[in-house]
């Protein structure tokens, strides 16, 4: 009887690692939002599925759908990181200016706060360096940059909020006026300038002494 082939066993795969995992899963979750949208939502079962892992491990790592997305914000800010640290030596109007361009750069990012924000998370902060952000105020305020008598976090605060809503909204309000959403955001950022420079111009309001 003729020898028969020897044949080659097939390659045992590569175990991850938990560090491994996690990043697929975290990538996984960060493409299917891009694909499906925020309304879509994000599922555990689909999201480990798409990673090609046992869907007993998302729940082991994560444990609810809030945690993965904290974590998924979390990736993409080591990664897409605003920048030097000299963003908190510039003057309050040229740091909203540059926030509003990174807004604008990230919007997977403003997807999922927006999911957690409309989840009611406890643990989802808009401003996690509140801290540095304070300085910068109390600095701004010392050297002439706003008015001495400004809502220095307010302003920081609604700033905010016009750019975060502007970017969540931003192909809506396009097709809306029918823009393109490249000159609208040339025009809005006009705008924007005009918002700060009334407002670094503007006077007192309640809270304007909360930075201590």
């Amino acid at each position: 009887m003729p020898d028969q082939p020897a044949t080659t066993p097939p390659a045992k795969r590569r175990r991850r690692t938990r560090q491994e995992t996690e990043a697929d899963l975290l990538d996984a979750a960060l493409r299917l939002l891009e694909r499906d949208g925020a309304l879509a939502g994000i599922n555990l079962r689909e999201v480990a599925k798409e990673a090609g892992v046992n869907h007993g491990q998302i729940y082991q790592y994560f444990g609810d759908r809030q945690t993965l997305m904290r974590a998924a914000i979390g990736r993409l800010l080591d990664t897409r990181e605003l920048g030097a640290q000299s963003h908190w030596e510039k003057p309050f109007k040229e740091r909203r200016r540059a926030i509003l361009r990174y807004a604008l750069e990230q919007p997977q990012l403003l997807r999922l706060e927006a999911l957690l924000a409309l989840d009611g998370d406890p643990e989802l902060t808009l401003f996690p360096e509140l801290d540095r952000t304070r300085a910068s105020l109390e600095r701004d305020r010392h050297e002439g940059r706003i008015p001495e008598d400004a809502d220095a976090l307010v302003m920081h605060a609604m700033t905010a909020a016009t750019y975060l809503g502007y970017s969540i909204f931003r192909e809506a309000i396009a097709r809306d006026l029918g823009l393109h959403p490249d000159e609208l955001d040339r025009r809005a950022a006009d705008v924007y300038d005009l918002m700060l420079d009334g407002l670094v111009a503007g006077g007192r309001g309640e809270g304007a002494d909360d930075l201590g």
